[in-house]
């Protein structure tokens, strides 16, 4: 078992590192499609996800040993049991034979409740090892230090100091030593940055989730020179210097400027002052284009639009100005954007997540799955082949109990033992039957369900990759969602194709099996079994498991809340510790918990009363077996053997068919997982111009021209455009001015191919861009943006 957890978290690990990956991909899908990387980004994604597979196919074989040596030995002991105690009963240890029986029935039942652990046994592959080891020593190695409030004041230089784990070590010192610092830093109050870490590593500097590790003004550089090393003919700058301060701005600006020289370059910009040089200034208000020209020419106007953003600008120091109409959730998409991260849907309009998508059921589903699993059918065979051999121990197990039964009804010791000895070598083998069968079952269907989740989460998150951009603009594919279903729906195919499936068939084999077999030893009891007993312990064993299964998927649904809140506690803990809310929090905790504690009991009501009850109908129904039983045994229809063949195979059976029906597939997630997953592969978004020509190349950049535009963005009924044109010549240094809202942004995302004209064309060098290769020609823009990946910055340069 520890084996199986440490596989499992270093499984966990690779999917966490997928998980990251799709997550900054969906974060930043915007300047992914601009860049055309997507293919790498798939690339990176399944490079994780298939490290993840290798690592847990790896545990499949302790997986399989696992189960294979718990059910040996289950029925291996029961046949040493049989053997000893008949020893002992010949021996005059034990003076009836009644006794033994008792103790056998005993060890059957363990075996039948000890099967319960499969539940455990697969749970526990979740369980995690701390990351952190509080047993070694804690050792500082030139730990320099000084608190962000006085950067210039080193608390601690150079430290080498070494805690010896399990000894008392006293810090003693002057005031302002470090002896509180070395404190904070063990527990993480601080943390210690180096702030030549750039310099130091150069390429191989992390820049972290979305460059977080990354300054401003280091992420601006390291996109100008990818904007240098690309040597892109159209460059897009969207607000390129909108959260840098002046000072940093005129630096970044200059290096702008001479990037920009001999390039077609659009720039989006709120601060007039980085667009002076820029060869022609196109001012947009209520999506049409008012003005253009040079910034010295269109401040000759005083009465003019851009002359009172300048003067605006000086007189507010930089403040946007105000909007001619006002702003709503019409406005510019970057704004919305920018202000909840999804685009408000409209109410006619809305791009609906079902909308003209098939729904299949749960045979057609499962039947398209595996159908495209060709290459598995071998092993979808050898699954059903060694389910049946593990179901083939339940009928086999009855029949082998009776016979040790009638072995005390022998006329000597000498064949008692003899017998005893016989029936018990059979029960060990066919201890080592089941328990080779279920180490092969067990094997199989995780090696199985781990490669057909990894397939399924690779053409699963190409897919999401590959649709349009509308599809992003919708509310229920919004980045947590989209990495949520990534990472959450291909798993519920597992619950179709995988272990759970082996289960399933285990339990259908193991209820067919019992009941053939009590069918051939007498059809009176078989009909009495079959119409009351055997559905009435189905459903026993059914709720009884699924009720175990659901346990804690209850708890982490009635404690979701409290969690929450703890979370945020936890970290505002200065804050809290700072206002003396500790006692306060602890109250309100202390409340939330008893309201979810009641709320809990209300909701385990009735579950409670149905789980006594399948806990207990076993007991009525073996008394029913026994009752019925014993009058035919009284009236010579039945045999003993009969009888105990019959019992043995009833009850087992549908214990044993129950809780493997609970390990079958939640058929509504199973089949929703599978449709949305099906439905994303179908609508992928595939370019109709695959075979077409390149953007055309021309001298001195590109000539861009919009003829007669009109669009409005799928999620909205309110246009942007309404005829506008704007021509963009070879070479030109173009600027989009204008307040927030008034479709500057809509234009690069046209530029880019983000959307469709609803009337229009955009042409590039005279070509339409919607007669190029989407992905081709996207490659060939370059779109300023401050967004990026976890990757070193070598990595990061190149798109």
């Amino acid at each position: 078992m520890p084996f199986i957890i440490r596989g499992h978290a270093r499984t966990t690990h690779s999917e966490v590192q997928a998980t990251v990956v799709a997550s900054e991909a969906f974060g930043g899908i915007g300047m992914l499609t601009a860049c055309g990387a997507e293919e790498q980004i798939t690339a990176r994604f399944c490079r994780w996800v298939e490290d993840a597979r290798v690592k847990a196919q790896a545990t499949s074989p302790l997986m399989g040993l696992q189960f294979g040596l718990i059910f040996f030995g289950l029925f291996s002991t029961f046949g040493l049991a049989f053997w000893y105690g008949t020893k002992c009963f010949i021996d005059g240890d034990f003076t009836n034979s009644g006794t033994i029986v008792v103790v056998l029935m005993s060890v059957m039942m363990v075996v039948i409740s000890l099967e319960r652990i499969a539940t455990p046994l697969i749970a526990v592959r979740s369980v995690k090892e701390p990351n952190v080891s509080a047993t070694k020593n804690i050792v500082f190695e030139g730990v320099t230090f000084a608190y962000p409030s006085r950067p210039h004041v080193k608390v601690l230089d150079n430290l080498d100091l070494t805690i010896a784990t399990s000894k008392n070590t006293a810090i003693v010192g002057p005031s302002g030593s470090g002896k509180s610092t070395i404190v904070g830093l063990i527990e993480r109050w601080y943390t210690i940055q180096s702030q030549y870490a750039i310099a130091k590593t150069g390429y191989d500097t992390q820049v972290g989730d979305s460059g977080v590790k990354l300054s401003s003004g280091q992420r601006q550089r390291i996109a100008i020179a990818r904007s240098i090393m690309r040597k892109p003919k159209i460059l897009i700058l969207d607000k390129a210097t909108s959260t840098i301060d002046v000072h940093t701005e005129k630096n970044i600006q200059a290096a702008l400027d001479r990037v920009a020289k001999n390039r077609t370059t659009i720039t989006i910009a709120h601060r007039l002052s980085t667009i002076k040089k820029a060869n022609g200034i196109i001012v947009l208000r209520k999506g049409k284009a008012i003005e253009s020209g040079t910034h010295e020419d269109l401040l000759e106007d005083e009465n003019g639009l851009y002359y009172g953003l300048v003067y605006a600008q000086k007189l507010s120091l930089g403040e946007p100005t105000e909007p001619d109409v006002p702003h709503s959730k019409d406005d510019d998409l970057e704004t919305e954007r920018q202000s909840d991260g999804t685009v408000a849907p409209s109410e006619a309009d809305q791009v609906s997540e079902d909308a003209g998508k098939k729904h299949l059921n749960i045979i057609d589903s499962f039947g398209r799955l595996l159908k495209e699993q060709r290459d598995s059918w071998p092993f979808y065979v050898g699954m059903v082949f060694i389910s049946a051999c593990a179901a083939a121990g339940t009928p086999l197990q009855a029949w082998l109990f009776a016979k040790i039964i009638i072995v005390f009804l022998a006329d000597s010791d000498e064949e008692m033992m003899d017998e005893a000895e016989l029936w018990s070598l059979m029960f060990v083998v066919l201890a080592s039957s089941v328990g080779a069968s279920f180490f092969v079952k067990c094997y199989v269907s995780t090696h199985l369900q781990h490669r057909i989740s990894a397939a399924y989460k690779r053409q699963y998150f190409e897919a999401m990759l590959f649709q349009k951009t509308a599809f992003f603009d919708d509310e229920p594919n919004s980045q947590g969602r989209l990495v949520s279903r990534i990472s959450g729906e291909p798993k519920q195919l597992e619950e179709l194709l995988g272990l759970n499936m082996a289960f399933l068939l285990t339990a259908i084999f193991q209820l067919t099996g019992s009941l053939s077999i009590a069918y051939s030893f007498g059809w009176k009891l078989a009909l009495i079994g079959m119409w009351i007993t055997m559905p009435l312990s189905l459903f026993s064993g059914f709720w009884r498991f699924k009720y175990e299964l659901e346990f804690e998927k209850i708890n982490a649904a009635v404690f979701a809340e409290g969690s929450q809140f703890t979370a945020e506690a936890i970290s505002g803990f200065r804050t809290v510790s700072a206002l003396t809310l500790k006692d306060t929090i602890s109250t309100r905790y202390s409340k939330l918990l008893a309201n979810h504690i009641s709320s809990a009991f209300k909701k385990a009501r009735w579950t409670s009363l149905i789980f006594g009850f399948a806990d207990s109908v076993n007991i009525g129904c073996q008394g029913l077996i026994f009752w019925y039983g014993s009058r035919l045994l009284a009236s010579r229809e039945y045999t003993i053997e009969a009888l105990f063949v019959y019992f043995m195979a009833i009850t087992q059976g549908a214990n044993a068919a129950g809780q493997g029906l609970s390990f079958g597939p939640n058929a509504a997630l199973a089949t929703a997982a599978s449709n949305r997953i099906i439905n994303m592969r179908d609508s992928r978004n595939t370019d109709t111009h695959s075979e077409s020509e390149d953007m055309p190349d021309a001298e001195d950049g590109a000539k861009i021209e919009l003829k007669d535009a009109h669009f409005k963005y799928p999620t909205r009924n309110v246009s942007i455009f309404q005829g506008i044109d704007i021509t963009v010549e070879k070479g030109q240094f173009a600027a989009l001015i204008g307040p927030s809202g008034y479709g500057k942004t809509s234009i690069i995302s046209l530029l880019e191919r983000f959307y469709d004209l609803e009337k229009g064309d955009i042409l590039c060098n005279g070509k339409s861009i919607y007669d190029l290769n989407a992905y081709k020609y996207r490659r060939r823009l370059l779109e300023k943006k401050g967004v990026y990946w976890h990757m070193c910055q070598s990595q990061a340069l190149d798109r």
